[in-house]
């Protein structure tokens, strides 16, 4: 895994260096910059060495100097698509380096080239022959991808402190970009916290004609759930079957390594997936992590350590004391490039530190909540519609003044927090509810904390989108579309990235296979959630592996006692600091959560990390 950077137009070599130097967590193995003053072009990397110790440096240039790339990702199809090109005249320098086989898939497939890769990979090709850039993001979006635009200069990093190191390039806060941050808890691709700057979203292309200076964007694929044509009679023990044959496939492809890998493992249903078929495919033991809590109604440990000896692997649990994570929150907030309020990163932070004293890559699960409805959303869902249609409005508006009366609990995702998370949602628009359920504001509270709040449909135009785009009409399949083209790529995928990056860790999801994707979303929706179970054909299929109490439990997540960290004085948000946000708003709920008269944690939280990141 690495860290890029790079720039054409207005810019000098100092610019790239300054812009490469904040990326070293992402690559503390090596650095290389490469600069044209008479094209005014700038190719910067730091290398995380994973594949091809010896010959893997970056850019990378083909034989000729034609094409150049700097790379930051992995592709576990490498050795495939180098055979394939060999076979069709294609010399290489590189005993197995995967960003060789970049350069050569470009020259031969051109801008086609993302659609012929299995893996994760934010990348440039500088083309000198077209003359042009040519960018591109993995389809889930692992890997991040920023660009800037200005007169005279474009830009590109893998993290947005990079390009705030660009003497050319300023920046302007995104007052959408703002409201979007607290109506999801994250910033949707393509928006950023600034106004001339974009993430490239998961699946797009990217070109730059250097000539004319245009910037064109393009898409080259997107999950679309299938019309479901020949699986929808195919016997269950079949799909099974496939499933197991698929999963196992892709973690196979992901043990790629020339440096010690393991796997976290929480003793979920996902992570004990994936630490079993990595220890089939390694002839020896295989480590595995867990991160384990003092507070019972956050804890998995005991999980963890049972599955960790049904198949075989050598693990290691931390327990992870609450006074302590507390004390670290400044310092991971202080590190993002830009805020996110998933409180897991925590944890997660933690896990990736345990884990990188033993290993460089580590495989997670990262995706299967997603692809198979594994959410507790998806059960809401029936009673929500039946909720829907039955309930008047002042009828619901008198039960939501009820539920907002009852006493607060700071536990991890309590019945009350549930219930009250969940009325909120049914206020609106079907294509909303996942929205607004998993949101730290509403849009009354978006609309109070902001003097001109942007329309419902502007401000929640990721989700209506991705809502609407999805072909099937029941909404599971619907919701099942929202999480996995916007929750995975711009939460999930951002949390694990960032956290894993700040201890040089390279993370891989074998979920997000694309062959094994493919097979998933052709699975119609009752097969993955069934009579209020969920991810019901994944659980099927690892029957024959895994304890059927590991498949069957209750799911804990992975939580933050923030309520109580923002009441007991360990997380302070400060009112006068709000980024142009009204000051009263800010300071009401403030008040009545140090008062317990209201569960205000998911708006402090972000607020929080807002005040404190880095900049």
């Amino acid at each position: 895994m690495c860290g890029i950077a790079g720039f054409c137009g207005a810019g000098t070599l100092q610019d790239l260096e300054a812009m490469a130097q904040v990326l070293t967590h992402r690559g503390p193995d090596g650095a290389n910059n490469w600069f044209d003053p008479e094209r005014a072009v700038g190719l910067g990397h730091r290398r995380l060495s994973i594949v091809d110790l010896a010959d893997g440096s970056q850019p990378m240039w083909t034989s000729d100097a034609q094409l150049g790339v700097t790379f930051n990702g992995e592709i576990y199809n490498h050795r495939e698509l180098r055979a394939d090109l060999q076979s069709r005249g294609h010399r290489f320098i590189t005993d197995h380096s995967d960003t060789e086989v970049l350069l050569h898939g470009y020259r031969e497939w051109g801008e086609a080239l993302p659609e012929k890769l299995n893996g994760m990979w934010a990348f440039a090709i500088y083309d000198r022959k077209a003359n042009q850039l040519f960018l591109s993001r993995d389809r889930f979006g692992q890997k991040p991808l920023f660009y800037a635009e200005s007169a005279g200069c474009f830009a590109f990093a893998s993290e947005l402190n990079a390009l705030e190191q660009h003497s050319s390039l300023t920046f302007t806060q995104s007052v959408a970009g703002l409201q979007k941050y607290f109506a999801y808890g994250y910033i949707p691709a393509p928006h950023t916290l600034y106004r001339e700057v974009r993430k490239l979203p998961g699946g797009y292309n990217l070109t730059v004609d250097l000539e004319s200076r245009t910037v064109r964007t393009s898409q080259y694929w997107e999950y679309i759930l299938d019309p479901f044509t020949e699986i929808s009679h195919k016997p269950e023990p079949a799909w099974c079957e496939e499933l197991r044959h698929l999963l196992g496939q892709a973690v196979e492809r992901r043990m790629m390594s020339d440096v010690p890998l393991g796997v976290f493992l929480s003793g979920g249903v996902d992570s004990s997936a994936i630490a079993h078929y990595a220890q089939a495919a390694s002839s020896t033991a295989v480590h595995s992590f867990s991160i384990g809590f003092e507070e019972a109604s956050f804890d998995e440990s005991e999980y963890a350590r049972q599955v960790a000896e049904h198949v075989g692997c050598t693990h290691r649990s931390d327990i992870l004391h609450m006074g302590n994570a507390s004390g670290l929150a400044p310092k991971i907030a202080s590190r993002l490039d830009e805020p996110m309020g998933d409180s897991s990163i925590v944890p997660t932070y933690l896990l990736c530190g345990n884990a990188r004293e033993a290993v460089t890559v580590a495989l997670g699960g990262d995706g299967a909540d997603e692809l198979f409805a594994g959410y507790d959303p998806f059960k809401a869902l029936r009673p929500a519609r039946l909720y829907d249609r039955m309930m008047p409005g002042k009828g619901h508006e008198l039960l939501r003044t009820v539920m907002a009366a009852l006493p607060v609990s700071h536990t991890n995702m309590s019945l009350d927090f549930k219930i009250k998370r969940t009325l909120r949602g049914l206020s609106y628009p079907r294509n909303l509810w996942n929205a607004v359920w998993l949101g730290p504001l509403g849009p009354v509270e978006i609309g109070e904390l902001f003097d001109k709040p942007l329309p419902l449909t502007e401000l929640y135009a990721e989700a209506i989108a991705h809502w609407d785009a999805c072909p099937q009409e029941h909404m599971v399949d619907k919701t099942l579309q929202f999480y996995t083209k916007l929750y995975l790529q711009d939460d999930i995928l951002v949390k694990v990235d960032r956290a894993s990056m700040m201890h040089s860790l390279e993370v891989r999801a074998p979920f997000l296979d694309i062959d094994l994707v493919n097979f998933i979303r052709r699975i119609p929706h009752a097969w993955k959630y069934r009579n209020g179970e969920t991810k019901y054909l994944l659980k099927r299929a690892l029957e024959p592996v895994l304890p059927h109490d590991i498949l069957y439990r209750a799911k804990h997540g992975f939580g933050m006692p923030i309520a109580r960290w923002l009441r007991d004085g360990a997380l302070i948000v400060d009112p006068a600091n709000s980024f142009g946000m009204r000051q009263d708003f800010v300071q009401r709920q403030v008040s009545e959560h140090l008062a317990h008269n209201a569960d205000n944690r998911a708006f402090l939280w972000n607020m929080w990390v807002l005040q404190n990141r880095r900049r």
